[in-house]
């Protein structure tokens, strides 16, 4: 059996001339190197090698893998930095007048990718907990009205370990900013966020292993709970969509940083290619479009979805290395270089401070007030259905409580302490509610609230 193994980073493979990466560019879009004056003959060769690769592969497995989103474009990443393995190998061949070994028997016999075992774990602990909701639940579904993501009570979530910020800040249990990770707000937010996990975090484990993978999905994932805790105190909220987009963001950055060998066109090929970069592009929208709508929804925000997304870029661009193009013997600039060196420091810095800082601003929050920005609910709430009788709204009346009080069996007024702390005390029909419907009457104080509170929002 053959064996394998990159020769890139090898000190004794001699990089050609010097060009920059516009040099590179150029060269890689026409149909032959002959007239590229500057080209010496290694660079013609590894060049040609490189472009072989990829022709071998479009031959083998078509074009399709740049059309699909976020996945296929890290796919197509994924399958470039192979492509570029095998010309390294063949230029160290090549000096080393060792043995050519063919494309398709390099791509059979170099080493199997890393198993996405993370991926795996993460997701079997996210269907565990989902049954486990339910049966906290009583294994009942809620209606529609209330999670229309067919799943649990908000109730059954916050013994779930939800992330709720009274309980973090005023009872200190801070492991809910952790286990919303591992939860979710019904069956469809469950589906979802696994599709993407699957895809998403196994591309990504499989290119870049465990440990990365497991850092941008805990911290852009935690420091996205923070940022929801902060601004959305009155809302429990619970996926691993944080986690998710932190993966997102650490593939952006990587599909960014090597984009012109991404994409490389030439002249017959550069209609198709136009073509396929943009319906790339769009997949890639339509993936973050459908999360942010589904973080409109009960149990679910779009803090957790931007702030994971923003810790994943910053993450990614600090600890994902980029494609070596010095084989082809682009020399970055000294300023290329010491940007590149700054990105890489403050990435990853930046990101850990401002979990470090943003905890410290939740630590701190006073859970008497409604929030640095009330408004902002509405980033993550739409009151729907549109019409005056609706499933659910962006107000904080699901919040209140009352005090009942009755005579004899029945009872017959409610204290109503209004979210801006004002009390209201509503009569109740006579006869109406026994004691036995205490359950019944809790259920019906959000209404109770947006029926008699003069000021619906926690002031």
């Amino acid at each position: 059996m053959t064996t394998v193994s990159s020769h890139g980073d090898d000190d004794s493979l001699e990089p050609p001339r010097s060009y920059s990466l516009q040099d590179l560019i150029q060269v890689l879009s026409q149909e032959s190197t002959a007239s590229a004056h500057f080209v010496d003959p290694e660079l013609e060769r590894r060049v040609l090698d490189f472009r072989l690769a990829q022709q071998k592969r479009r031959q083998k497995y078509g074009d399709s893998q740049v059309t699909g989103g976020i996945f296929g474009l890290y796919h197509h990443l994924a399958q470039t930095r192979t492509d570029l393995e095998w010309a390294q190998d063949a230029a160290w061949r090549r000096q080393h007048q060792a043995p050519y070994l063919a494309w398709s028997d390099y791509v059979e016999a170099r080493p199997q990718v890393v198993r996405p075992y993370f991926t795996w774990a993460l997701i079997a602990v996210c269907a565990i907990m989902m049954v486990v909701e339910f049966g906290l639940n009583d294994w009942k579904v809620e209606p529609l009205s209330i999670n229309p993501l067919i799943g649990p009570s908000a109730e059954a979530l916050v013994r779930a370990g939800a992330r709720e910020t009274s309980k973090i800040v005023v009872e200190g249990q801070w492991f809910r900013l952790f286990t919303p990770l591992v939860l979710h707000a019904g069956l469809i937010h469950y589906a979802v966020n696994m599709a993407a996990l699957w895809f998403i975090g196994g591309a990504f484990e499989e290119s870049h292993g465990a440990l990365y993978t497991v850092l941008l999905f805990l911290i852009p994932g935690v420091g996205g709970n923070i940022l929801s805790a902060i601004f959305l105190p009155q809302y429990v909220s619970v996926g691993a969509s944080g986690g998710i987009f932190g993966l997102i963001g650490g593939c952006v950055a990587d599909i960014t940083m090597n984009w012109p060998l991404l994409f490389i066109t030439t002249e017959q090929n550069d209609e198709t290619s136009k073509r396929q970069h943009v319906r790339a592009l769009i997949w890639l929208v339509v993936d973050i479009v459908v999360n942010a709508l589904i973080g409109f929804t009960p149990y679910v925000d779009n803090f957790s979805h931007l702030g994971g997304l923003v810790y994943g870029l910053a993450c990614g661009w600090s600890i994902i290395e980029p494609l070596k193009v010095n084989f082809f013997g682009v020399d970055a600039s000294k300023m290329k270089q010491t940007q590149r060196l700054i990105v890489r420091f403050l990435g990853l810095i930046v990101s850990l401070v401002m979990i470090i800082v943003t905890t410290g601003l939740l630590a701190n929050m006073d859970m008497e007030q409604a929030g640095p920005c009330p408004g902002c609910r509405y980033i993550s709430c739409i009151p729907f259905p549109f019409g005056e009788e609706k499933w659910w709204y962006c107000d904080d009346c699901d919040r209140v409580t009352a005090d009942l009080y009755r005579e004899g069996e029945f009872y017959n007024r409610i204290s109503l302490e209004c979210p801006n702390n004002e009390v209201e005390i509503i009569p109740l029909p006579e006869g109406q509610f026994s004691v036995e419907d205490k359950n019944t009457l809790s259920r019906k104080l959000p209404s109770y609230c947006r029926q008699y509170c003069a000021d619906r929002y926690q002031s």
